[in-house]
C-alpha cells in the first residue's frame, strides 16, 4: 500500500482527469472497438490475434478473481482514498487487473504487429494504463503486476501462432474450438463449484454472465469464420471514405443490436445465461459475417473514377 499512498499524494484535478482518460483506453469498449476496426479495415489476422488474446485473457482473469477473491484497496485499508470518479467502474474483486490485461490484448498486440515509433507508443500506452489503475486507487501493485505478466505471456505466446495465420486459415478453426472448450470448462467451474458462503454474490453472478457471453461470442465466431472462408471472403481494403463509413455505420449497428436485443431475449428466454449467450451470438454473427457482406460496396466509395478515353 505504500506505493499507492505515494501516488495518492501526487493527485490533483489535472492529473486525475488525465489518468481517467488513460484508464478508459483499457476498458472493454475501447478493446472491442479496436478489435472490430482492425478486423474490418486493417488485417483479419491481426484482428483474430487481438480477439483471441483478449478472450483467453478474460477467461483467465475471471477465473483468478473468483479463486482469490481479493477486495479492492480501499476495502483492504479503510484509510486509503481513491479518485471518486473511478469508483463506479471499479466493481468486482481486485486481483488481477482487467484493464491492464485488456491493454496487452489491444495495444500490446497492435504493438507486436507494428514497427518503430508506433510500437513504442503502443507499449507506452500499456504501461500508462497499468499506472492509471494504481494512481486512481482501484488496484494494488500486485493486481497490476500479475495482470501485466499474464498479458505479456499471452501476447508473446500467441504472436507466432497468428503471425502467418492468413497463410494458414484452417489453423483458426482449432483455435476457436479451443476457445469454446475453455469457456465450457470455465462455466462448469462457476456453475458447479461450491464457493464459500461469504463470496460476493454480485461478483459470482458477473463471472457467470461473462462466461455465457463469451460462449455465445466464440460459437458465433466459429460459424462466421467458416462462412467467410467458404462464401464471403471479404477484403479489408477500401478508400479512406469507404473505410470511415463502413466502420462508423457498422459499429453503430453492432452497439444498437447489443442494446436492442437485451429486453426481448430476456423476455423470451428469461434473464440469465442462455439469453446472454444468444445475444452475444447474434451480435458477433452480425459483426463477423453479416456486415462484411456489404464491404464490396464500401470499397467503391471514394475510389477514383476511371477516365474516359
Amino acid at each position: 500500500m505504500q506505493f499507492l499512498y505515494f501516488l495518492e499524494g501526487l493527485r490533483c484535478p489535472a492529473l486525475d482527469a488525465v489518468f481517467r482518460v488513460i484508464t478508459e483506453l483499457g476498458g472493454e469498449t475501447v478493446y472491442m472497438a479496436l478489435a472490430i476496426a482492425v478486423y474490418w479495415c486493417v488485417s483479419k489476422g491481426l484482428g483474430c490475434y487481438i480477439l483471441t488474446t483478449g478472450f483467453v485473457g478474460t477467461i483467465a482473469n475471471q477465473f483468478l478473481k473468483l479463486c482469490f477473491r481479493i477486495p479492492r484497496p480501499w476495502v483492504l485499508d479503510p484509510d486509503f482514498t481513491i479518485v471518486e470518479s473511478a469508483r463506479a467502474g471499479a466493481t468486482g474483486y481486485s486481483f488481477p487487473s482487467g484493464h491492464t490485461q485488456n491493454a496487452f490484448s489491444s495495444f500490446g498486440c497492435l504493438g507486436m504487429w507494428t514497427r518503430g515509433g508506433w510500437r513504442v507508443l503502443c507499449f507506452v500506452i500499456v504501461v500508462l494504463i497499468g499506472l492509471s489503475r494504481m494512481y486512481l486507487g482501484v488496484h494494488t501493485p500486485l493486481d497490476v503486476g500479475v495482470a501485466f505478466l499474464m498479458g505479456l505471456v499471452l501476447m508473446l505466446a500467441l504472436y507466432p501462432v497468428f503471425r502467418d495465420i492468413e497463410a494458414h486459415p484452417k489453423r483458426m478453426y482449432g483455435i476457436i474450438t479451443g476457445m469454446i472448450v475453455l469457456t465450457v470448462a470455465y462455466l462448469c467451474y462457476v456453475e458447479l463449484w461450491r464457493f464459500p458462503a461469504d463470496i460476493d454474490a454480485a461478483n459470482l453472478a458477473s463471472g457467470k454472465e461473462n462466461g455465457y457471453k463469451l460462449l455465445g461470442a466464440a460459437s458465433a465466431l466459429l460459424l462466421s469464420y467458416w462462412l467467410d472462408q467458404r462464401y464471403i471472403r471479404f477484403e479489408t481494403k477500401a478508400p479512406l471514405a469507404g473505410q470511415a463509413l463502413k466502420l462508423v455505420l457498422g459499429l453503430a449497428i453492432v452497439v444498437g443490436i447489443r442494446v436492442a436485443l437485451k429486453a426481448p431475449l430476456y423476455a423470451l428466454l428469461g434473464e440469465g445465461g442462455v439469453a446472454d449467450a444468444a445475444r452475444y451470438f447474434l451480435v458477433v454473427l452480425f459483426a463477423a459475417a453479416v456486415w462484411p457482406m456489404t464491404f464490396r460496396a464500401f470499397s467503391k466509395i471514394g475510389a477514383p473514377r476511371a477516365k474516359r478515353v
